[in-house]
This record gives structure tokens, C-alpha cells and sequence, in this order.
């Protein structure tokens, strides 16, 4: 039986309404743009920080102008609770590692499957260390991307890690048509391309 993810994600914020205090979110976010909606919706029931963790983004000029309008996103977007960023070391080494083998395999497939792994589960051990109430990512608002699959790699760390993953369908309900309303509105770099070379490719 197929799960709805949107259904479990509406399920998760009405129980969090019992919560005593605004319960803590590590968001990893794949870019400013896709963040946008996520960030609107999210803001009025968690106090964010946004996990910017993107080793597959290639070249490294492109890693730093994505990164830096997250930064101004950060600051410009309206918010109800507390939005803050925790940045990461930009290392393309452990992303072509990870992929070794697969660099030929079509988008959407086993390539990306590991890459999405290895961003989450870097979110998932981050926020297990510093006490985080629950993790996710914006990557689910592209209609580019797997719901299903990322939410399933969600909830192995979830059990791997001991720690609440927040499901997510945020494509959902128009989300990815007001992310790019939002993107106008913040004049957001949209970038052409997913991040790693070998998207780069496909485009």
C-alpha cells in the first residue's frame, strides 16, 4: 500500500500543536529556491536551522553562489519562529566517491539515490548530536524528484539514528509553483541545472 506523504507530514504538525515548546527542525535545504516554500510553510511550527550540506554541487563557483543566496534567502524571508544556518565545508570528493561507478547512470536512478543518501545522513547525524527535535530536507518541492524514495531513505536513518524524520511531500498543494512565485519575489538565482556534472549534462 503506497503511503501518502503529505497526508503523514499534516499528520506529524497537528501533533506537534501539543508540543510545550516550538520544537527544533534541522532542514537540509538543496538550494534557496526550493527552500522558499518549504521555509513559509515550516516557519509557523518549528524553529529552523537549514543544513546547507551539498558536496554534489560542481563547480565550486556554483556550490558558493548557491550557498550565498540561501544566506540572503535566510535573511530576507519572512518567518514566524526562529531561522538561523548551519553551513558545511564544500568537499566534491565525498560525493564522487560515493557515485564512483554510477557517473553513466540516468537521472533519478541509483546515482542519485546515493547522493540523496549521503545528504541525509549527514542531516540525520547532526541532528541526533546536537539534540535536534526533528530532521528533513526541501528536496521533495521538485517535481524532479522522488517522494517516495526520499522519504524512504528518511525513515531507515529515522530508525538508524533515533531521531524524528519529518515526512514531506512539499510539491503538494502548489508548492513547487509558489516556490517559484517566491523566487521572483526574492529575486533568487534559479539555477538550470540539479548540481552534480553529471546532471549538468542532461540539461
Amino acid at each position: 500500500m503506497n503511503k501518502n506523504y503529505y497526508l503523514l507530514f499534516e499528520e506529524q504538525i497537528h501533533s506537534i500543536k501539543n508540543y510545550k515548546k516550538v520544537p527544533t527542525l534541522l532542514l537540509h535545504s538543496c538550494c534557496a529556491p526550493c527552500s522558499s516554500q518549504v521555509i513559509t510553510c515550516l516557519t509557523n511550527y518549528f524553529n529552523i536551522t537549514i543544513l546547507y550540506y551539498n558536496p554534489n554541487i560542481y563547480p565550486e563557483k556554483e556550490y558558493l553562489k548557491r550557498k550565498n543566496e540561501q544566506i540572503k534567502l535566510i535573511k530576507e524571508i519572512n518567518k514566524v519562529n526562529k531561522l538561523e544556518i548551519m553551513d558545511c565545508d564544500y568537499d566534491n570528493d565525498i560525493y564522487e566517491k560515493e557515485i564512483k561507478g554510477l557517473e553513466n547512470e540516468k537521472e533519478g536512478g541509483s546515482r542519485c539515490y546515493k547522493c540523496f543518501t549521503l545528504r541525509l545522513e549527514k542531516t540525520a547525524k547532526i541532528a541526533k548530536k546536537n539534540n535536534y527535535d526533528f530532521f528533513s530536507t526541501t528536496l521533495t518541492i521538485s517535481p524532479y524528484k522522488n517522494s517516495k524514495l526520499i522519504n524512504t531513505i528518511g525513515e531507515k536513518l529515522e530508525k538508524k539514528y533515533n531521531v524524528n524524520w519529518l515526512y514531506s511531500d512539499h510539491k503538494k498543494k502548489d508548492g513547487y509553483k509558489k516556490s517559484i512565485e517566491l523566487s521572483k519575489k526574492y529575486n533568487l538565482y534559479r539555477q538550470n541545472y540539479c548540481g552534480c556534472i553529471y546532471s549538468k549534462r542532461t540539461y
